[in-house]
């Protein structure tokens, strides 16, 4: 079942973002797109391969809901740092497209979130066009630190569920879905969502970021600008069992209602990387850093002689978009941090989440809350 939506949110702290918002400044604030999760959490103390203890999950992304799932969307692909794994890229470099729902989940669950995500799609009714194949877009993060991961604990039913549960509007955060046994920054990290609402040739579109963040070590961290993870306490002593190299991911979904080419949405997925750099990652030899943008915008259906009629925005017009993205995913990263609680794991590993108080101290000082704080 899905969690209540009651996390605290990186701006119910105070902090002042820039940018306007969507009203649920979430992915789904894109027209169509819908959310569903999974999360799987039992189980405690030592560690027994195939018993657990286990924290993960599986987070579904719907791009155009359950009525389109069959529906090609445009999309462009990205990999910062390429120690990762997101099913379905080939193709997208090669035809711009994808069909069907993207899964997140843990690193050696990719197989079983894929599988799953076939044995569903082959029983929706509707056209695949061109091709008999399907090839969802599976991605994956390392819960190995909180989770036993070689256990192999996702199943098809948990797929299942999470698309039962897809739907618009607020999405939770934190530890929930693939974000589960996530830890970002030293922290403990998960799923978190932004959005923006920018005007491009004088029409407003929606920009929507998702991410799985699971990435970066404690002194990294960067809070609109505040060096968080060096003044925070302990921050140089970290527990032993916490990574003291990159060894993390994090994997950015972007959703836009614009019109764009492939071309145009690669390059969206490009300017993730920044919002992601904003919070302090360079991008370390261990982590995979990949961000897929896909257009819920609809091209004309081809004519009898096979030929599509499109239309995108020029190339100029395309700066708000990228600054959208670039907030967004600050934000999302931000999100997760904050809406993350405290995790104690396989063999007692405990990873703290980011305190709050402490936070709004340390923005408070830097000039970074907004006034009514």
């Amino acid at each position: 079942m899905p969690l209540p939506i009651t996390q605290t949110r990186a701006r119910d702290l105070g902090l002042r973002f820039h940018g306007t918002t969507g009203p649920a400044n979430a992915i789904t604030d894109v027209p169509g797109v819908e959310i569903g999760q999974t999360t799987l959490v039992h189980g405690d103390g030592a560690l027994q391969v195939g018993a657990g203890p286990v924290r993960t999950g599986v987070t579904i992304v719907l791009p155009r809901g359950r009525s389109g799932v069959l529906q090609p969307v445009k999309a462009g692909v990205y990999a910062l740092n390429g120690n990762g794994e997101m099913t379905g890229t080939h193709w997208i470099e090669e035809a711009g497209i994808f069909r069907g729902p993207i899964g997140l989940t843990n690193t050696h669950s990719v197989g079983a979130v894929h599988h799953a995500l076939v044995r569903w799609l082959s029983r929706v009714d509707g056209d695949r066009g061109a091709y008999p194949w399907l090839m969802p877009v599976v991605a994956e993060t390392c819960d190995a630190v909180l989770n036993d991961m070689d256990g192999l604990h996702i199943e098809e039913s948990h797929v299942f569920e999470a698309i039962a549960a897809a739907a618009p509007g607020a999405v939770a955060e934190g530890n929930v879905g693939g974000g589960t046994g996530m830890v970002c920054y030293g922290f403990k990290g998960g799923t978190g969502t932004a959005s923006r609402i920018v005007r491009v040739a004088g029409q407003d579109y929606r920009v929507g970021v998702l991410v799985q963040a699971n990435m970066g070590i404690r002194p990294w961290l960067n809070v609109l600008g505040v060096p968080v993870g060096e003044l925070m306490p302990g921050s140089r002593d970290q527990r032993s069992e916490l990574p003291v190299r990159e060894q993390g991911s994090i994997i950015v979904l972007i959703a836009t209602d614009a019109p764009l080419q492939s071309s145009q949405l690669k390059r969206l997925a490009r300017r993730a990387a920044l919002g992601v750099g904003r919070t302090g990652t360079p991008g370390g030899d261990g982590s995979g850093d990949i961000m897929l943008a896909f257009t819920t915008h609809s091209d004309q259906s081809p004519d009898d002689r096979g030929v599509c009629r499109t239309e995108h925005l020029a190339q100029h017009t395309l700066d708000p978009l990228f600054l959208g993205v670039v907030e967004a995913v600050e934000e999302s990263i931000l999100n997760a941090l904050v809406a993350a609680r405290t995790m104690v794991g396989r063999d007692n590993t405990r990873v703290e989440a980011l305190d709050h108080s402490m936070l709004i101290g340390l923005m408070r000082r830097y000039g970074r809350l907004t006034e009514n704080r």
